[in-house]
């Protein structure tokens, strides 16, 4: 059997319900145009949890926890609709997530990478002192592991916040660490005391580290003979001229 629709006219449509739809159409254009662009608001970076909590959560994988942590920590300023700088995150909360990735698998040097090379590259010096600071204090946990982090940390001191105390104070924890670092890194201290004027402490801790006996590479005896050299020609110098 078959079956006709028949379709009605929009005539047949009663007036009163072509003028609800029409005023219902009007208003909600207007409602869109006056409607406020939506806004997209960054979400802050929480506090890190304690250790035993996400030591349960990794459920006995904290090594492959603790890359987790630090590849979502390096991709929090990138949220949906959004790019936060490096530079509005909460500087105490990051330092304490890198920690905390640290803590789960000390061998990660991930937290150490991108605190040294990453976070550090900020306009502002507050937050660059308190990336060192927590490089300078994982360098003392692991001086042997961690020494390359803490080099970097004196050239930043150095070059980017121009502070040469700081950068003395840093270097020489690498001088006088008990492990094996490499003797570029150990001699740091001597460039700083050079930039600063120290000449003649410069001078004594060269001197010394000739004689020790440390230095036995002859390619790095000759170089610190003729920089030791030099720095006695500047010292002499300078005692003239006074």
């Amino acid at each position: 059997m078959n079956r006709t629709t028949q379709q009605r006219s929009v005539k047949n449509v009663p007036r009163a319900c072509v003028w609800v739809l029409g005023t219902a159409l009007v208003l909600q254009l207007l409602w869109h145009t006056w409607l406020p662009d939506p806004q997209v608001r960054a979400m802050a970076l929480p506090r890190p949890p304690p250790d035993g909590y996400l030591r349960l959560l990794g459920f006995g994988e904290p090594a492959v926890l603790s890359r987790l942590v630090s590849l979502w920590l390096q991709a929090f300023d990138n949220q949906p609709g959004i790019s936060i700088p490096f530079v509005a995150l909460d500087y105490e909360r990051v330092t304490g997530w890198l920690r905390v990735s640290l803590r789960l698998d000390p061998g990660n040097s991930y937290p150490l990478l991108v605190a040294s090379h990453l976070y550090t590259e900020v306009p502002d010096a507050a937050k660059v002192r308190r990336m060192l600071a927590f490089i300078e204090s994982e360098f003392k946990l692991d001086p042997q592991a961690r020494w390359r982090w803490m080099a970097n940390a004196v050239l930043t001191a150095k070059h980017r916040l121009g502070d040469l105390p700081l950068a003395l104070a840093l270097a020489r924890q690498l001088t006088d660490a008990d492990a094996k670092i490499p003797g570029w890194a150990r001699q740091m201290q001597i460039f700083v005391l050079e930039d600063l004027g120290e000449l003649e402490a410069a001078e004594i801790l060269l001197g010394g580290m000739l004689s020790s006996g440390s230095i036995t590479s002859a390619h790095e005896r000759i170089f610190l003979d003729q920089r030791l050299e030099t720095l006695r020609e500047a010292i002499a110098k300078r005692s003239v001229e006074k």
